[in-house]
């Protein structure tokens, strides 16, 4: 039976050779979209998961309110992970991993250094609570000493070559001796963070006991069965026992009445799993996704693939009143309904399967372009593993029957000697269902629409919004530590060449860091309630017309001014937060030590006007600038016209001054713009697969009206006959499906509003969504839907009317 519903089947796809491209490249349009959706949903869910016992790590998160800011932050106090070891037997164990940035390495006895980014030191307990298999070494013994450190197989190949690493050392910043103990495997993609570098905690000198100093990331591990909701309870105790005898120390109140002025410190633990996409804090060791690109992906993929599925069963509903004889006839030789289903789901399905095929070969050519717009490293070798099997085989059956249920129901139940007669007219009977199907695959297109042009928007606005600075033309070197002593004079020599306009020496500049606040006090009132907390950033005399910023009032930093070492600038959030009036002249404190004792005091000079230097999705916080121009960041403003010529020559005297160190630089507008790549990814994902749900619903919308204007073939004929114009005929087949469309537009543009508004709801700095955007939204729709039927409508009214008519 089955063998001969194949072949029937395959006679009348073959038949009917154009619906078929149709349903076959719609369908498998669709079907690719949600493949290639679904390889990059699996893989942001993956994350952190490869670790044998990721069920049982929770990361410690803290919160703070104090000094007038929120801060949320993903590192926990120093002491914390030891303490809950030691006092609490629900903790298995814990790991703390504390990252140290870019470093310049190079073996020891070596001449030229590699630049190697996020170096981290870790406890020895790493390879206990993480699944990072060592390719060589002692996992337990590891990171035990002071000054080792685990390499990775790629570090260890670009520093050692083929050579057995262990027991070699690496020399860091031509400062830091460490030797290696292993060499693990490289970390997974789908990790949240990533180094090549584990260096033992213990190799710092610092004393990592301070409660208020958070500086690490800290894991534990949950002994099993241990509820994480009910331990966290617990961190109430650690407040009280070790936290507020510090607090106090420091600010002279108890821990309960910092609560009451306001304030407070909050600690919450968050699934290693959940870090990727669920975490909203600042100090990550890596930049984090989003979970709400999740859902918006997946339902553009589910979006896509109904719109698809419509089509089908549009089109196979509309070719219905061309077999109904067919069935008919089948009928009254016999056939039963069950048998009439079974042969139009046969079709429905053979028709899936064949989409499956083609949108395998459609996901395989499009892959390392899906790959390059979401910086994704994925493979058409995913869809093949184990756990995707059973989807490539379920969804083209699912889709099949899905899409195929309708129509074969539908003409299953035609009485045959009705048919038989032509007194059902079929076009009409499933008319409704078409129309329904019609306004829900443009009404998800126009949303669509509208959430890329707000995504775009809101991007451009980002790019183009005054930030308070000027971010073009900006070279910055960061790693000027490597220079030594010679960084002033480098940046001296820098700055005579022609095109060099300015220069500056600091700790940091306007885009994302690993930053911290600390306190300053109006002079006088160490009373935490007068705390105001602080970006606190040491700069020199050229930092502020560097980088184009603004004083607001007062003056900048001058070597005319021989007490500017104790001279300060704020900017006007912190202005605001201090609630000074006239702040120039006022004095602050600043803590020089962890217990509170030493204080410097600095006079305010100037103010300068609010910068970003976080992103958008966040307000200014407070910064103050001060002296101190031996750190490790030299910014250039550049005139040049030819820039790639005015670098070698910076290069060049790199080179002179830092032999065997490598020359690595950045441009400032480019580091702002790394931000919002992740916005950026979005809207050209948005983008990419909402022309192609709008080319999957233009597939449909063509078929249908091909159908509709052969259907009205012979009205056609009489019109033109009785006078009526190409235009006419044109308006006449095209108004009806322009009237779906616009009742598509209607329900899509209040869902998509309100879509986009809590998307934008994260921004603290954000666009309006503008009324024009429903209305270019809607025209667009109407456009393509008019192009689309026209051409078939076009092409139904040049038509003979004595073809149409010869029979009658």
């Amino acid at each position: 039976m089955l063998r001969n519903y194949l072949k029937i089947a395959i006679r009348n796809l073959r038949k009917q050779r154009g619906f078929t491209f149709i349903n076959i490249f719609g369908l498998a349009t669709g079907l690719a979209c949600c493949l290639l959706i679904t390889l990059y949903v699996v893989d942001e869910l993956s994350f952190d998961r490869f670790h044998e016992k990721a069920d049982r790590i929770y990361r410690i998160n803290t919160d703070i309110k104090f000094g007038g800011n929120d801060m949320h932050m993903a590192v926990s106090p120093d002491p914390m992970g030891p303490t809950l070891l030691k006092d609490y037997p629900q903790v298995e164990n814990f790991v703390r991993i504390h990252g140290r940035g870019t470093f310049l390495v190079k073996q020891t006895g070596q001449t030229n250094s590699l630049r190697e980014n996020d170096i981290m030191y870790a406890d020895s307990t790493l390879f206990d609570v993480f699944t990072l298999p060592l390719v060589v070494g002692n996992a337990k013994r590891a990171l035990v000493e002071p000054n080792t450190v685990v390499i990775s197989e790629s570090a260890a190949k670009r520093h050692f070559g083929n050579q057995n690493p262990i027991g070699k050392t690496l020399l860091f910043d031509n400062a830091f001796t460490y030797r290696v103990t292993a060499v693990m495997r490289d970390m997974p993609t789908n990790s949240h963070f990533h180094t090549d570098f584990f260096v033992c905690m213990r190799s710092d000198n610092y004393e990592w006991g301070r409660w208020l100093s958070n500086n690490h990331q800290t894991y534990i591990l949950l002994k099993e069965g241990v509820d994480p909701q009910r331990f966290s309870q617990n961190f109430e105790t650690i407040i009280q026992k070790y936290v507020g005898p510090q607090a106090q120390e420091f600010v002279g109140t108890t821990i309960d009445q910092l609560r009451k002025s306001g304030n407070r410190i909050d600690y919450s633990l968050i699934p290693m799993p959940d870090i990727h996409l669920r975490s909203k804090q600042n100090i990550e060791l890596a930049p984090n996704s989003d979970i709400q690109y999740v859902y918006t992906f997946s339902a553009v993929a589910i979006f896509i693939l109904l719109i698809a599925c419509i089509n089908f069963m549009n089109l196979s509903t509309a070719r219905s009143a061309n077999r109904a004889k067919e069935v008919g006839v089948r009928k009254v030789l016999g056939s039963v309904q069950r048998q009439l289903i079974g042969q139009f789901m046969t079709e429905s399905v053979l028709m899936a399967i064949l989409a499956m095929g083609l949108a395998l070969v459609i996901v395989a050519l499009t892959l390392p372009f899906f790959n390059d717009i979401s910086s994704k490293q994925l493979t058409i070798d995913h869809l093949f593993m184990p756990q995707f099997l059973p989807v490539l085989l379920a969804l083209p059956l699912g889709v099949g029957l899905l899409a195929g249920s309708y129509p074969a129901f539908f003409l299953s139940s035609f009485r045959p000697i009705s048919v038989l007669k032509g007194k059902i007219n079929l076009g009409l009977k499933s008319a409704g269902l078409r129309s329904g199907l019609v306004v829900f695959q443009f009404m998800m297109s126009v949303i669509l629409i509208v959430g890329t042009m707000v995504v775009y928007r809101q991007i451009n606005f980002i790019q183009t919004t005054k930030v308070g600075f000027n971010r073009n033309q900006v070279l910055t070197i960061n790693e000027a530590y490597a220079l030594g002593k010679q960084t002033q004079a480098f940046k001296d020599e820098v700055r005579k060449l022609p095109g060099v306009t300015n220069g500056s020496v600091s700790g940091y500049l306007p885009v994302p860091s690993n930053r911290s606040d600390s306190p300053l006090f109006p002079e006088g009132q160490r009373e935490q309630s007068k705390a105001v907390s602080t970006q606190q950033w040491g700069v020199d005399y050229e930092y502020i017309p560097t980088l184009g910023m603004e004083l607001k009032e007062g003056r900048n930093f001058s070597r005319e001014f021989g007490a500017d070492s104790t001279g300060i600038i704020l900017n006007e959030t912190a202005v605001k937060v201090f609630g000074f009036k006239d702040p120039i002249g006022k004095r602050v404190w600043r803590m020089l030590d962890d217990e509170g004792k030493v204080f410097k005091t600095y006079t305010v000079i100037g103010v300068v006007k609010n910068f970003h230097f976080e992103s958008l999705r966040q307000n200014i916080g407070s910064v103050a600038l001060m002296m101190d121009p031996n750190q490790g960041a030299v910014s250039f403003r550049l005139s040049s016209q030819d820039i790639p010529a005015l670098v070698k020559q910076i290069e060049a005297k790199w080179k002179q001054m830092a032999p065997g160190m490598p020359f690595s630089y950045s441009f400032l507008d480019d580091s702002f713009d790394a931000m919002y790549r992740a916005e950026q990814r979005v809207g050209q994902i948005v983008l990419t697969f909402s022309v192609l749900a709008i080319l999957v619903a233009c597939l449909g919308l063509f078929g249908l009206a091909a159908f509709m204007a052969e259907q009205r073939t012979k009205e056609i004929g009489v019109r033109k006959v009785l006078g009526a114009t190409t235009a006419s005929i044109v308006g006449l087949l095209s108004k009806d499906f322009l009237r779906l469309v616009l009742i598509a537009i209607l329900i899509a543009s209040p869902i998509a509003w309100y879509g986009m508004n809590a998307w934008l709801k994260d921004f603290a700095y954000k666009i309006d969504v503008p009324w024009w955007v429903f209305v270019l939204a809607g025209t667009v729709a109407v456009f393509i839907a008019f192009v689309t039927v026209s051409f078939q409508s076009i092409k139904a009214a040049l038509m003979n009317p004595v073809k149409s008519l010869r029979s009658e």
